[in-house]
């Protein structure tokens, strides 16, 4: 043979597929839509909870200044002071509140009696509450319906006027109070960075395909 011609050599030429970024699945989808949609909602609640500290912590100087029983404010008629009642709350518009009870304080630190059906007062009360009746490390069950509110509510009122009780005795549950809102705070900011760290979804396995 010709050892100037060059000796053929079989050659196999292998064609590779590029690997393609892995799609995640429908599930796993909607799980990452569910904890973004979560992640705002925890947001929303951090800040809230921030406008509540602040009310909470008015509803302290309100009770400093004049705490009273047996009605939900006190108000300055000039040459005396009066109680007021729910028949006579108009009273609260146009005179200087000049006391409150524990309720009384929390309505007036939202805005007054006519602030008393907003959320900020409402979730406010639930805040007292579950500072009085529960233990401050546990979830709030906030919004727990008109007649369970009523009824927490009407628990504030008697511990207020409870022969017993002193001024002392609802500025300290107050305070612990905002300690509650800053526990629930801390938990919504655990639970928002474990979702955060939960939303960069790990690639699935490729499934092998025979050709």
């Amino acid at each position: 043979m010709d050892p100037r011609v060059a000796e053929e050599v079989p050659m196999h030429t292998v064609v590779t597929r590029p690997e393609l970024p892995v799609r995640p699945g429908r599930r796993e989808r909607r799980a990452a839509r569910r904890r973004l949609r979560r992640v705002d909602a925890l947001s929303a609640q951090l800040a809230q909870l921030l406008a509540l500290r602040t009310l909470l912590e008015d509803a302290v100087e309100i009770v400093r200044r004049g705490w009273i029983q047996g009605a939900w404010f006190a108000v300055d008629l000039g040459d005396r002071t009066r109680a007021v009642s729910a028949p006579e709350i108009g009273l609260t518009r146009d005179r200087e509140v000049t006391g409150a009870c524990l309720v009384g304080a929390v309505v007036q630190a939202g805005g007054g009696p006519e602030a008393v059906r907003s959320q900020p007062v409402q979730r406010a009360l639930d805040l007292v509450w579950h500072s009085l009746r529960e233990d401050a490390g546990q979830r709030v069950r906030w919004c727990p319906g008109p007649p369970v509110r009523m009824i927490h509510v009407l628990d504030l009122t008697h511990w207020n006027d409870a022969p017993e009780r002193t001024r002392g005795d609802v500025v300290e549950l107050l305070r612990s109070t905002v300690a509650t809102a800053d526990a629930q705070r801390e938990r919504c900011r655990s639970e928002r960075a474990a979702l955060a760290g939960s939303l960069h979804l790990a690639p699935r396995e490729p499934r092998f395909v025979p050709r």
